[in-house]
């Protein structure tokens, strides 16, 4: 179209000018919702409104996990004697009585709490899950995760559950050991026999972008660069349990698959990967959530910010930001329509802060209102 500005006044111009031009949406406010001793790795909601963490194994935390509860004060999940590996004359306990290195817990839709405990603390374990009935407070199963199924190279990161196909999906990084995260996938469980398989190790679904470090506050006087490259790390079921979404930490893009076809035991690895899609573009990010909208959630572990991926553009946005939001990590729907996520501070640690340990209490549970409701503990 063409317009001769002669003949518009400037009112006319700027009213046009402003019916074409569609303002960018402005993030919404976080607010803390609690504070903690240590850091916060993973978090979950039961279906009975039990608040569940995982405290950040990055700092070899005493008590692996925990459970906030609604005065403030934290007790230890399930129990404290499963925080401790060894016993008080001080012989080593059997690893099924204790947790090891725990970051993914999520709560399914019947009652159970799912720990994560990729077993890579000294002195090692076998990788393994442990479903903790939280209703009746009472261990559930234990499905162990031995060689093949996981790796020396394995760090088991986050956990997605479907009670509809009974099958649990859990990213493993690949960067234990010093490993760069080749050995990235996703880890495949049926929750009802235990059978496991390890697919799309290898695929680009799975692997990281070596061009694309993660950046700390980019733009600010503080911004520095860190080259850990890691793989398959965040991942999410919609609601219907119909598409799991899944990323590695460093890439530009959210991949995804029907649940059915990763659940099909009869599918080869080769199918599996041939129906993986390409979903949306993203940021270096950690953690996934989903909303009833299937509008996706990325804690976006540079930048102190929550983005979204709206379900109807496939487009990235950032959708909450706070100063103290150091290294979001997990992230998670909860009860009254909040989504919760903590602020694991690692780029102030020791190791990610040229040897100089500016990491310190309190750290912090933020929550936010997300575009709709969900799941809780999705």
């Amino acid at each position: 179209m063409f317009l001769n500005k002669s003949k518009l006044g400037l009112t006319a111009i700027a009213i046009l000018v402003s019916s074409t031009v569609m303002a960018e949406p402005e993030t919404v406010k976080s607010e803390i919702y609690a504070q903690t001793d240590a850091a916060v790795g993973g978090i979950t909601y039961t279906q009975n409104k039990r608040f569940i963490f995982s405290y950040h194994p990055f700092y070899n935390p005493k008590v692996k996990v925990g459970e906030l509860l609604k005065n403030g004060d934290v007790v230890p999940f399930p129990n404290a004697q499963m925080q401790n590996a060894y016993k008080s004359d001080g012989s080593l306990k059997n690893p099924a009585d204790y947790l090891n290195w725990v970051l993914g817990v999520r709560a399914d839709d019947t009652g159970n709490v799912w720990i994560l405990d990729s077993g890579q603390a000294l002195p090692r374990t076998t990788p393994k899950l442990i479903a903790w009935d939280a209703i009746s407070n009472k261990l559930n199963k234990i499905i162990y995760l031995p060689s093949p199924i996981s790796l020396p190279q394995s760090q088991l990161n986050d956990l997605a559950i479907s009670s509809k196909y009974h099958t649990l999906v859990i990213a493993d990084e690949g960067i234990a050991d010093g490993a760069n995260g080749k050995e990235a996938a996703l880890i495949v469980v049926n929750t009802q026999t235990g059978a496991s398989r390890r697919v799309l190790q290898g695929h680009d679904s799975a692997l990281p972008d070596y061009s694309m470090p993660i950046i700390i506050d980019k733009g600010t006087s503080e911004q520095k660069q860190l080259d850990a490259f890691i793989g398959a790390d965040g991942i999410v079921l919609d609601n219907a349990q119909h598409w799991l979404y899944f990323a590695p930490l460093n890439k530009k893009y959210v991949y995804r698959i029907k649940m059915a076809d990763i659940a099909n035991e009869q599918l080869t690895d080769k199918q599996i990967g041939e129906r993986v899609e390409q979903y949306a573009q993203k940021p270096v990010n950690g953690g996934l959530s989903i909303d009833a909208d299937n509008n996706l959630y990325l804690t976006i572990v540079g930048e102190r910010t929550v983005g979204v991926i709206d379900a109807k553009t496939r487009q990235y946005r950032d959708y909450t930001y706070d100063k103290e939001m150091i290294w979001p990590d997990g992230v998670s729907i909860g009860p009254e329509g909040y989504m919760y996520t903590g602020a694991a501070q690692l780029p102030l640690s020791a190791q990610l802060n040229n040897g100089k340990a500016e990491n310190k209490a309190p750290y912090y549970i933020f929550r936010f209102k997300p575009l709709a409701e969900g799941v809780i503990g999705r």
